[in-house]
């Protein structure tokens, strides 16, 4: 945008000189912007080149008063540079531009309501939100909203009539294979390095953990120290678990937790898969090049990315959507990070 002399910023073209250059009423400049019918096609081209020609940018704030629609969804999120987050995050900008959507963000600080940042977004103008924030205390989370929400993982009620649903990989289905996998392979039980409890993602891959092993008669061990997602975290599992003869088999809620506990079972003079099998969950791009390479659970983000705008934009065009809750497959992906039990493994003390 330029300067006038008073350094006032001068106005771009609106619709009225594109009326004008294209010899034609500003309700018919409105039609062709919007893509309204009833407009013949000599009289769309003259409109699109007086447009083309002019550098006229329809106002957002003027089409959303004609419309009722901004063309723009919002997102609130952790704002976490973890892997999973921030792929998820980045799946959701691009679904969206796809749909001819723009994207806004809004983060949540440590501690802060996420309806402050509901409440930005709503500010700044959207047609929908989808709620990306995994940190829940697992009962749904009350949200004044005017729009609609999908939420991934998070249960919500967003109040007003507005309509919420939940679109997200089934981490405890996940979690049940991946310990299913171990428990194949002649592992008496199978160890859990868990993932923060105030993630809804850690604790259904604590459950499904848990449920495999019911489901099989395994005994089910304490948990060491809970982690926080970083191979650090991952590591000092690892090293108390390494003090234990009777652990072959472990299962990582995320896959750089895994990979802290690959070294520091390597450290204590253990190898995986002889001494001891070692499963994570993400599927991280290192994961296939580590050594040994790590089997994991995959995870979507792009079809999860995909359906939650597909629905959400069902919910604002007041199309017919989903159940309330859709889970997105995963995928166990075997490598050799796991493999049969040691002879001599001892019984679980």
């Amino acid at each position: 945008m330029s300067a006038t002399g008073s350094g006032r910023p001068k106005r771009g073209p609106g619709m009225t000189e594109v009326a004008r250059a294209a010899g034609v009423s500003q309700k018919t400049v409105s039609r062709v912007v919007n893509g309204e019918p009833h407009v013949s096609p000599e009289v769309r081209d003259r409109v699109l080149r007086a447009v083309q020609e002019l550098g006229y940018r329809p106002n957002n704030a003027a089409r959303a008063l004609l419309l009722g629609r901004y063309r723009r969804i919002g997102v609130v999120s952790l704002g976490s540079a973890l892997y999973g987050p921030a792929t998820l995050l980045l799946a959701l900008e691009r679904a969206m531009h796809r749909a001819g959507y723009s994207f806004t963000l809004a983060g949540t600080l440590e501690g802060q309501p996420v309806q402050v940042a509901v409440e930005a977004l709503l500010e700044q103008g959207v047609d929908g939100i989808v709620l990306s924030e995994p940190i829940d205390d697992g009962t749904p989370l009350r949200l004044s909203a005017d729009v609609p929400v999908v939420s991934l993982g998070t249960g919500v009620e967003a109040g007003q009539g507005a309509g919420a649903v939940v679109v997200d990989a089934d981490g405890c289905a996940a979690a049940r294979e991946a310990t299913e996998h171990l428990l194949s392979l002649g592992h008496r039980t199978v160890w859990h390095i868990p993932g923060p409890h105030d993630w809804g993602a850690a604790r259904d891959r604590a459950r499904g953990w848990r449920e495999a092993l019911a489901a099989a008669g395994a005994p089910e061990p304490p948990l060491p120290a809970e982690g926080d997602w970083t191979p650090a975290s991952g590591y000092a599992a690892g090293r108390q678990l390494a003090q234990l003869s009777d652990v072959t088999a472990v299962f990582a809620a995320n896959d750089d937790m895994a990979i802290g506990a690959l070294r520091a079972f390597a450290d204590a003079g253990l190898s995986a898969p002889g001494d001891v099998s070692v499963v994570g969950f993400d599927d991280i791009p290192a994961a296939a090049y580590l050594s040994p390479p790590l089997t994991t659970v995959r995870q979507n983000f792009p079809a999860v990315a995909d359906r939650a705008v597909d629905v959400l934009i069902a919910m604002i065009e007041g199309s017919p959507v989903p159940p309330e809750h859709t889970h997105i497959a995963t995928e166990l992906t075997i490598r050799a990070s796991s493999g049969p039990a040691r002879r001599s493994a001892p019984s679980l003390r």
